[in-house]
């Protein structure tokens, strides 16, 4: 991912889709703390609701377009507990050593060209017992070319992402696909009928579908989704490193 390239199109996209980052944040709130980072916050539609979050001390939200980085800056000017840089995660691991209680990936891990070396990043940034939050597209046979005009390097399948993040140190403390109902939308849109999502489908899918398809999930874990979601812990021994 090149800095003056990204644009972060498919983030803009999903800016209408409020139930759906309600969702992604519900998954994870277990795992949060008072110090966390943000990294590819776009335009700032979750880092608000993180701000939401009681307890949260201080907020950093990252992200690398300097287009985007200007409204997350103004959206989130007004609260104290957030620090919006605009670069990527590597820029300010050096600052956050062993700091942070949580560090949240909402669609921009498959923006990363080199997935395991920003691991590395996140491995060094997190405390002892402090958790990654993941969110990436899932099913490699669903890329196309709309995923490579967003940025997208890959799609992960479940068990791919889970052998990454034990392979980068991590022990999985919760992961399953997530959105099933998602493949269909992303099929006959994307692939079929080779259209982009357009804001007013967002918000249709946000309005109706995913309250549904929630309810359904809690019931019972899809075997596939068009995401993965993921929640991985740095161990408590910091002797412990990252496996070569």
């Amino acid at each position: 991912m090149n800095k003056h390239e990204y644009v972060g199109r498919d983030l803009e996209m999903m800016d209408f889709a409020e139930r759906y980052h309600r969702w992604i944040l519900d998954e994870f709130r277990a795992f949060l703390g008072p110090h966390i980072a943000e990294v590819g916050a776009g335009t700032g539609t979750f880092s608000e609701l993180l701000l939401q979050e009681p307890g949260l001390r201080q907020l950093i939200a990252l992200e690398p377009s300097a287009r985007m980085h200007h409204l997350l800056a103004q959206r989130l000017a007004r609260d104290a507990r957030a620090i919006t840089h605009c670069g990527f995660f590597e820029d300010v691991v050096g600052h956050n050593e062993g700091a942070l209680d949580a560090l949240i990936y909402v669609n921009v891990l498959e923006h990363i060209e080199d997935d395991r070396a920003e691991l590395a990043h996140a491995y060094r940034a997190l405390r002892p017992g402090g958790y990654l939050c993941m969110f990436v597209p899932a099913l490699r046979w669903l890329y196309s070319r709309f995923d490579a005009s967003f940025g997208h390097h890959r799609r992960y399948h479940k068990d791919e992402l889970l052998a990454l993040l034990r392979n980068s140190g991590f022990q999985i403390a919760y992961a399953r696909y997530f959105d099933m109902a998602g493949i269909l939308l992303w099929l006959l849109v994307i692939r079929l009928l080779r259209r982009t999502l357009a804001g007013g489908q967002v918000r249709t899918y946000d309005r109706w579908v995913v309250p549904f398809i929630r309810r359904f999930e809690a019931a019972i874990s899809p075997p596939l989704g068009k995401n993965v979601i993921a929640v991985a812990r740095k161990p408590l021994d910091s002797r412990l490193t990252p496996n070569k």
